[in-house]
This record gives C-alpha cells, sequence and structure tokens, in this order.
C-alpha cells in the first residue's frame, strides 16, 4: 500500500517516442531531425482533452536502437533531442496538470554501456567486471570478450548482476536524478527477471528522497501481488486480464472474463495493478479482435474495474497493428503520429468518442481505482457485474450476442453510459451493446 495518493486519479496515455516522433531505427549523432521530444508537446492538449491525466513515455535514454538497450541513462537518445528537451517536456505537462512517468530498463544494457565497455577494453580488471555475469576463457586478458549472461537470449542486450551493490547505488542514482528533474515515476520494465530484493532496496532508497513516486513493474506471469510486495512497488502490469478481455469477447465465452476478474479483485486487496487493452508490445486491441463492433465493449471493461488504467497511443484512434516474432516485428505497433492532432483522420473519431466517454465517466468515478467485481448475471454471450469500492457502486451489463437481452439491472436506476435502454429493474440491451449504469 505504498502507491502515492495521485496515482489514485491517474489514467495514462503510454506513447513509445523513438516510433512516435518517426525517429532512425538504430543510433545516431547527426539524426535527420533535432529536438523531436518536442514535437510531443502539441499532443499534451489532445492527452487532455482524451481525459488521461498522465504521459507514461517509453524509452528515452541513449539506447542503440529500439530504447531498451540503454548506453547512457543520464543522456537523452540524440534521435530524440537533449535533456533541456525532455525539462521541457516535463514542464509542459506540468504546466497542464500531467504526470510524467519514464520507462527505466535496469535488467539489461546495450553493448555499449560505458561499464560494460570498460569490462571488453580492461578485461577481468576493470573496476565494472562485478557489475555483470561473466564467463571469462583461461588466460583472459583486457581485449578478450568473455561470455555474459544476456535477457532471454538477445545477445545485444546484457544482463546485469543485481547481486552487486554498485548496480543497485547506480540506479538509485539514475532514478534520483530524473525524478529530480520532475518525473513522477518509474515504469520497470522486464521486472519479472530482477530479485525482488533488488527491487526493495532500491525503491526504499529512492522513496526516501521522493515519498510520492510511483513504481510500476513489468509482470507478465506469476504471483503478481507476491512480486509487489516483496520488491516495495506500488504495481504491475495485468497481463492476464489483458488476455481475458480479448479473448473472452473473440470466443463468446464471459466465463473466461468472469474468472479474471475475480483473481483481480484478489489482487486489489494489496495493490491496484495497471490495466490496459494495448501496449507497445502486443497486437493492437483494433486487431486483436475479430469483431470491430465488440471494441466499446472492451473499453468498458478496461474503464469500470479497478486498476490503473493506460490507453496506448492511437488506440484511442482505433489505429491496427499486428506484432510479429521477428527481427522488425514491433514496427506495425509503434507508428510514426501526425505531427499535430488536427491532421488525425476523422475515421478514428467515434473511437475517440468512445474513449472520452468511458473516461470522463472513470474521472468521476475516482473510487473506481480499488473498486472489486461482484458478477450479477453470466452466459457465455451477456454478463453483468457490480463494481463498488466504499460508498461507491456501479453496475456494468455487456452483451457480445447478435440478438437485444434483457438483463437483470442490480438495483440500478439511471443509465450513466451505453445505448440501452431501462425497463423498470431491467435494461434491455441491443446486439452487442453495453450499459454503465447507477
Amino acid at each position: 500500500m505504498n502507491e502515492p495518493d495521485w496515482i489514485q486519479h491517474a489514467i495514462w496515455w503510454q506513447v513509445y517516442p523513438l516510433g512516435f516522433v518517426g525517429a532512425e531505427k538504430t543510433t545516431t549523432t547527426e539524426p535527420a531531425a533535432p529536438h523531436r521530444l518536442l514535437d510531443l508537446v502539441p499532443w499534451l492538449d489532445y492527452a487532455v482533452e482524451l481525459g488521461a491525466s498522465g504521459i507514461a513515455l517509453g524509452p528515452v535514454f541513449a539506447a542503440e536502437t529500439h530504447g531498451y538497450d540503454t548506453t547512457d541513462y543520464f543522456a537523452i537518445d540524440p534521435r530524440l533531442g537533449t535533456l533541456e528537451d525532455l525539462d521541457t517536456l516535463v514542464a509542459e505537462a506540468h504546466r497542464r496538470g500531467l504526470r510524467i512517468l519514464l520507462d527505466g530498463v535496469f535488467n539489461h544494457v546495450g553493448r555499449s554501456f560505458g561499464p560494460f565497455q570498460q569490462v571488453l577494453t580492461e578485461g577481468p580488471g576493470a573496476d565494472t567486471a562485478t557489475w555483470f555475469t561473466l564467463d571469462w576463457p583461461d588466460g583472459a586478458a583486457p581485449g578478450v570478450e568473455p561470455g555474459y549472461r544476456d535477457f532471454e537470449g538477445h545477445h545485444h542486450l546484457v544482463a546485469l548482476n543485481h547481486a552487486e551493490p554498485a548496480v543497485a547505488d547506480f540506479v538509485v542514482e539514475v532514478m534520483q536524478f530524473w525524478l529530480d528533474r520532475g518525473a513522477d515515476g518509474w515504469r520497470l520494465d522486464a521486472a519479472y527477471a530482477v530479485p525482488s530484493t533488488f527491487w526493495a532496496g532500491v525503491t526504499s532508497r529512492v522513496r526516501a528522497a521522493h515519498p510520492d513516486a510511483y513504481f510500476v513493474g513489468e509482470y507478465i506471469h506469476g504471483d503478481y501481488a507476491a512480486e509487489v510486495t516483496a520488491g516495495g512497488l506500488d504495481s504491475a502490469t495485468q497481463y492476464e486480464l489483458w488476455k481475458a478481455i480479448w479473448s473472452s469477447l473473440n470466443d463468446a465465452n464471459f466465463f473466461e472474463l468472469a474468472a479474471a476478474l475475480e483473481r483481480h479483485t484478489a489482487l486489489l486487496a494489496s495493490f491496484a495493478p495497471l490495466t490496459f487493452v494495448g501496449n507497445h508490445d502486443v497486437t493492437r486491441i483494433s486487431s486483436r479482435l475479430d469483431d470491430a463492433a465488440l471494441l466499446p465493449l472492451a473499453l468498458v471493461i478496461l474503464f469500470t474495474v479497478g486498476g490503473t488504467p493506460s490507453v496506448y497511443y492511437g488506440d484511442e484512434q482505433g489505429y491496427r497493428g499486428i506484432k510479429e516474432d521477428r527481427a522488425g516485428g514491433d514496427d506495425d505497433v509503434r507508428p510514426l503520429f501526425p505531427a499535430s492532432p488536427g491532421d488525425l483522420s476523422a475515421i478514428g473519431q467515434p473511437v475517440f468518442a468512445v474513449h472520452q466517454e468511458l473516461i470522463g465517466l472513470r474521472r468521476r468515478h475516482a473510487w473506481l481505482h480499488r473498486a472489486t467485481t461482484e458478477i450479477l448475471q453470466l452466459s457465455n454471450e451477456v454478463l453483468s457485474y457490480r463494481a463498488g469500492a466504499g460508498s461507491g457502486s456501479l453496475v456494468v451489463a455487456l452483451n457480445l450476442s447478435d440478438s437485444e437481452q434483457r438483463v437483470d439491472a442490480g438495483g440500478a436506476s439511471s443509465l450513466l453510459g451505453g445505448h440501452a435502454s431501462l425497463d423498470g429493474g431491467v435494461v434491455v440491451l441491443p446486439p452487442k451493446g453495453w450499459a454503465v449504469l447507477d
């Protein structure tokens, strides 16, 4: 229960900056365009219009390619701009009431990372040799490359040794440097690959100077609650719910979603998960769903269950994109955005309007951050649940079928959203319709 008070009202708009601004695929000291981070400034008012309260930035630090191969944690990637450009972006965001979440890759580094290059140059006697898990050949000398532990078989990503105190000191220094410059929190990339004891030590030290900082770890599988607690984190990425949302809609199987919501409610007893239907690592929700008419139902679930919702840039416009397991397979879901909101196609406006409606509802019922769900009615194609926390309560009804459905309104008496109607104590849902009731 470490989370700062402000996170109770947070809704993130997640941006992958290197893709958003059309940066080169590999590092360069002479990018085609300078100061690209400033291209994000015209989009801050758009984020406010959407209803977001924060910008979750993907990697912005100097890196070799996609940003998750960091080479200098104290420098902005030259493809994006300068330290002053990030300062401007943070200041402009804060001026609009938007928080800034940075993406910290502290499990592994790029091969050009200074301490690793020192190892390659100086050999086993390098001061930074203990920062990594190395396998030296017999008689190794300066200039000889050792074997090393990498990240999940990606040999260009050199894993850090988290048992080394100097690595913890370094991560604390990095985190505090950027929090001092105005960042509000950290997304911890591949947190699942790092010992929870490491996170616990680091976050406790950083919180001493920045008690309002927010830390969310990337966890895909495993015991989310145990990892968050052991690591002293505030939250974890809720991949189980993400999968259940699109899978249950595609398969017309609300039983899967109901089971996931039961487990989600259990997590809320200890922390509020980071919830999403899209991010920089997965196929976009508009491409994932077999029936585009069901997209609003996915969004209704996202914005009416407990947690901290995140919207991935472009999803609010109905962007499509498929992630592929190949080199460059992320490019389709990390696209260049137009120069300004006025350049967006009108085709995305209906999806944007649904996001606005549901985010507005969420902001007016901020208690949904810690709301638990109670299933009221369940079949393959019809689901209703009550979301509640404290004295707050809403009823959500969803219809996957191609026919009108009559669903018990659970005592609710007014329609807050959707195209349904109330008939006494029953909510009448049109085909593939939804309703949020009070």
